[in-house]
Parts: C-alpha cells; sequence; structure tokens
C-alpha cells in the first residue's frame, strides 16, 4: 500500500507536476494517518480500503482531486478529521467531493422496491459532481470484494443494495464492466444456491466454447488480413455469471440456448473498420435473422455503442461477435469515467463552485447531452463545468434517520418531510433536527439532509404553515386538518414567541411541549438559538395576555427552565 504503487498507476495515463506529486503524497500521509488505528473486520488496516478505492479510480484514469477524495472518502464519517480540516489542507475542491460522498454514505436501502428509483436520482442529485458518484462506486466496488469479512446478517444487506442500487447505477452511466462485475459479487450473497448450480453446470461449457473461439479466432484473422481490414486485437468474452443467470431464467435454465455465453469481441481503429469487418464475417457465415444489433449507429439509451452479430459458425453453431473501436471500447467498460479521463488528460482543471455546470435534462438524455459536449468543448475545464449534475435542481432528496430517502420540491421544509413520512407525523410536528441540530420548521432543507421530526400528541396544524410549506401533499393534508379544526387556511392568527434560557437535560424540550399542550395552545415553531446553546424559542398561537400569563407559569414550573420572555401578539 505504498504511495508510489498509486503513482505508478497514475504515471500510465499522464504525468504529475512536482507540486501534485507533493500533494499526493500529503494526501496519503493525512489519510493513513487518520485511519491508522482503525481495522476492518478482516483484520487489515483500514487504510488499505481507502488506498484501494483510490487505486481503483486511478485505475479509470480520473483527475487527481477524484483520486484524493478516494483516499478521504472514509475520513469524515470514521475520523476525528473533519470537512473544515481537509478544506483547510487540500481545498475547496477535494472537500466539496469528500462532502457529497460522506452524504451519500448517509443512504441505506432495505429492500423496498418503491424507494429503488429515488436512491438512484438521490445519489446523482447528493453528487451534483458525478465525481462523487465515481468515488462512491470505487468505494462500493471495493467493499463488495471484501464483504466476506463482515458479519452475515449485513452481507445480504449490502448484496442487495448494490444489486438494486449501485450496479444498475453503474449501467446508467454506461459503465457497464464495473456493473457487471458489481453484480457478479453480490450474486453468491443473494442467491448462493443459483450461484453453485450455475457453476457446477457451466464451468465446462466454458472451456468447451472457450476452445471453439480459438479456431475460429485464427480463421477470422486470416480472411481480415486478406483483405488488408485492420484489426488491434481480437479476443474473448465470457458472459458473466450474474448475467447468464438472468438470461437462463428466460430460457428455462437451458445452457445450450445461450448463443453468447463466450462471445468474441474485434477491436478495430476506426468506424468504418467496425463495418467492414461485419462483412467479413457475414461473408464467412450466415447470419441468424433478427440478430444483427447496430448500436454504432442507434446507441442504447446508456450510450452503449458497439455491432453485434450471432452467425451460424463452424459445426453450424451460432456463435456471437462484438465489433467496435478501441474509443468506443473503453466507453463501453467505464462509461461516462472514460470521457472524463479523456478530458482530464488535456490538462489540470479547477473546480468552479456557483457556475452553471449541467443542462436541464431528464433521464437517460443527459447522457448523449454529456456526449455531445464531449464534442464541442473547447478545453478541459469547460468539459469539467459540464459534470455537475444539475438536472435534479427543481427537487431535493433528503434522509431519515434509519436511511431512507424522501424525494420532496426544492425549497421544501421539515413540514414538508414531516407529511411525506405520514399525515399523523405532519399533523403533531412540533420541531426538527436537521443533520443533529435544532431548526425551524421553515428551514429550507437541502439534499443530503438528515432530518428527525419532534412530534406532540396534542398537537395541531397551524394554519401559519400553509406561508412556507411547498409540497401539494402537505397542502392537501393540512387543509383537511384546518378544515377538521373549524379553520381557515387564509386565516392567519396572531402569533406569540416565547424566548426560554435553560440548562439543558434530557427531555426538557418535551416537557415544555407538554405543558403547552396541557393547556390546548398550539405550538407553530420550536427552534434553538444558534448563538446561545442554553436558549430555546417557541412560537405559539395564542394572542390573550390571560392565557400567555398562565401559559408562562406552567413553562416556569417545568425542572431546568431558568428564565422566560415573551412577544404578545405577533404577525
Amino acid at each position: 500500500m505504498d504511495v508510489s504503487i498509486l503513482i505508478k498507476e497514475i504515471k500510465t495515463y499522464r504525468e504529475l507536476s512536482a507540486e501534485e506529486y507533493v500533494l499526493l503524497q500529503r494526501a496519503y500521509s493525512f489519510s493513513k494517518d487518520a485511519h491508522s488505528a482503525q481495522k476492518r473486520k478482516s483484520g487489515e488496516p483500514y487504510f488499505s480500503h481507502v488506498f484501494q478505492t483510490a487505486l481503483i479510480i486511478a485505475k479509470w484514469r480520473l483527475d487527481l482531486p477524484t483520486i484524493i477524495a478516494g483516499l478521504f472518502h472514509d475520513t469524515v464519517e470514521d475520523t476525528e478529521k473533519t470537512i473544515t480540516d481537509i478544506k483547510k489542507e487540500f481545498g475547496d475542491e477535494v472537500a466539496f467531493l469528500v462532502d457529497g460522498v460522506t452524504k451519500i454514505s448517509h443512504i441505506k436501502y432495505r429492500g423496498n422496491t418503491d424507494q429503488v428509483e429515488t436512491l438512484k436520482k438521490m445519489i446523482l442529485a447528493i453528487g451534483e459532481d458525478i465525481r462523487v458518484v465515481f468515488v462512491k462506486l470505487a468505494d462500493r466496488l471495493h467493499n463488495m470484494k471484501t464483504l466476506s469479512a463482515i458479519p452475515v446478517q449485513k452481507q445480504r444487506r449490502i448484496a442487495l443494495e448494490t444489486w438494486e442500487i449501485y450496479a444498475p447505477l453503474a449501467m446508467r452511466l454506461g459503465m457497464s464492466n464495473i456493473s457487471g462485475e458489481l453484480e457478479d459479487l453480490a450474486f453468491p450473497f443473494l442467491y448462493p444456491d443459483e450461484y453453485v448450480w450455475l457453476k457446477n453446470h457451466v464451468q465446462e461449457q466454458y472451456a468447451s466454447r472457450q476452445a471453439y473461439l480459438t479456431r475460429i479466432e485464427s480463421i477470422l484473422k486470416q480472411e481480415l488480413e486478406k483483405n488488408t481490414i485492420p484489426f488491434v486485437r481480437i479476443d474473448t468474452r465470457a458472459k458473466r455469471l450474474a448475467s447468464l443467470y438472468k438470461k437462463l431464467l428466460r430460457y428455462d435454465m437451458n445452457v445450450e440456448g445461450i448463443h453468447d455465453l463466450v462471445a468474441m469481441r474485434i477491436i478495430v481503429p476506426t468506424v468504418a473498420d467496425c463495418y467492414a469487418v461485419l462483412g467479413i464475417i457475414h461473408q464467412l457465415w450466415p447470419p441468424l435473422p433478427g440478430r444483427i444489433k447496430d448500436y454504432i449507429a442507434l446507441p442504447k439509451p446508456n450510450g452503449y455503442k458497439s455491432l453485434h452479430t450471432t452467425v451460424f459458425c463452424l459445426e453450424n453453431k451460432p456463435t456471437e461477435f462484438q465489433i467496435r473501436t478501441q474509443e468506443i471500447h473503453e466507453e463501453a467498460e467505464n462509461g461516462i469515467a472514460a470521457y472524463w479521463a479523456y478530458h482530464q488528460g488535456k490538462g489540470t482543471k479547477q473546480y468552479q463552485k456557483g457556475q452553471t455546470i449541467f443542462a436541464k435534462q431528464r433521464d437517460m438524455e443527459w447522457i448523449a447531452q454529456l456526449k455531445n459536449w464531449q464534442k464541442e468543448c473547447a478545453n478541459s475545464e469547460e468539459f469539467v463545468n459540464s459534470m455537475r449534475i444539475d438536472f435534479f435542481k427543481d427537487r431535493i432528496f433528503v434522509i431519515t434517520p434509519t436511511g431512507e430517502a424522501i424525494d420532496l420540491p426544492l425549497g421544501a421544509t421539515p413540514v414538508d418531510f414531516a407529511y411525506a413520512i405520514h399525515s399523523d407525523v405532519g399533523d403533531h410536528c412540533v420541531g426538527a433536527r436537521v443533520n443533529g441540530r435544532m431548526v425551524a420548521l421553515d428551514h429550507l432543507l437541502q439534499s443530503g439532509d438528515v432530518i428527525e421530526i419532534t412530534t406532540q400528541k396534542n398537537k395541531k396544524p397551524s394554519t401559519s404553515w400553509m406561508e412556507f410549506i411547498k409540497s401539494s401533499k402537505a397542502k392537501k393534508k393540512i387543509k383537511v386538518a384546518l378544515k377538521r379544526l373549524g379553520l381557515r387556511d387564509d386565516h392567519i392568527p396572531k402569533m406569540t414567541e416565547f424566548k426560554i434560557t435553560y440548562h439543558d437535560r434530557v427531555g426538557i424540550l418535551n416537557d415544555i411541549t407538554a405543558a403547552i399542550a396541557r393547556m390546548k395552545i398550539n405550538i407553530v415553531n420550536v427552534q434553538f438559538s444558534p448563538k446561545n446553546k442554553n436558549l430555546m424559542l417557541i412560537v405559539c398561537e395564542v394572542n390573550e395576555k390571560e392565557k400567555t400569563e398562565k401559559l408562562v407559569l406552567k413553562i416556569k414550573d417545568v425542572k431546568g427552565v431558568k428564565d422566560i420572555s415573551w412577544t404578545l401578539g405577533k404577525n
């Protein structure tokens, strides 16, 4: 795990300046020191994981800030180091990437299929910069390679999350090789019996088909050379076990019906050469009707390109060929990472916060748009700017304390979040914690926030909430509740703000809100002063002086309350 291994990998695609070399050395030492006391479940030093994550990122040929973010991706969550420390030592760009990965780490998937698409969108939205997603995928790839070392009860949850969230996300980004590897790593943990069956039934088939393709390769090479058609290389690709299993389910588990168990791949210099090779193959062997796929002229939605054909080959056996250029091959293997690698090799880029970086695209359109930018961008800095994911700008994705993702409109507040959980949570909401800190109920939430709602049994919805909520669901639920209470949603009663100084203790907030509820007074908002940790601000729907004075006496009786003042009749 020496830094020289990382440097050697980076030097396969770019040179490091003297400043970058020193920066990488410092980052390596910073991460190693931060994780020095930690061990993995396998007994290995924890640093081995972050180092391998950074090495995977380097193998994808990504830029130096992303590699360094790989070294730091668990630092904030698992050590005493903070984002502020990273920003101070390594700058805003690295800190920004690490913060994005840290937010994503709060997400936990527990098999709720309704959450799958929300979680994928959330990971992209939280990331903002596509490099954050690259780091998370590299982190997950190495974790899956060492999954057997963790407790069995966690293995299935992580494997399921990988199978249903991260592998499809990688495929969505066009990173088919990484997607396939993630599925293969998750497969034996999710389907152990099927995995054993497949290994037993396919091993001999793989070997015999590999030998068969070796004979075909010799014939094809001779024919290409005779027709002076250049090729970079010809190799074979065995179908991945997980992919094979999913395909076998459609073929009644009949391995003989799978024609691409082992396929031949021909890499050529140009697109024109691709079609020339296709013609030669069809001259040698007749194609199966309907099995010619031109993904170069019509790429798949995730950007995948290649020519595919299945022909009746030697001994009349159906055999699949894939034909592509070297550039198309790299794109097919690593998707958007390949585009990033192509441009980052043109020079060092600087992250510029605040720029509009990604077009207003939806779903898979953004990958096609990205390819167009790759061709149009005049320099590498423009391309970096294009990597910001901005097409979710009208949505935010926040997290419950249990790791569930909630999709809300931009500008949403804790009240919107509460109603998204359940109407009872919304109706009885009195306060909220965002990332562990008490906030006002009209606080604007951001993607990646972890939110916990405080409720009170006798609490009722406030008409004033209608002034700041954003979600249609919250508006509908509040109107129903207000109608039930005999109030109009356009009726805004007078508010009184109470400033309460207190001695901190467990349960004091619950005791104070309970005292208010017993007087049948509605709480509108609860928050803690950011400047004075022992000052609580509570806004209530009460404008009668006599009732307010009685309430003050009740609050003063609560253990721990030192002093209280109020402003009567606040609008």
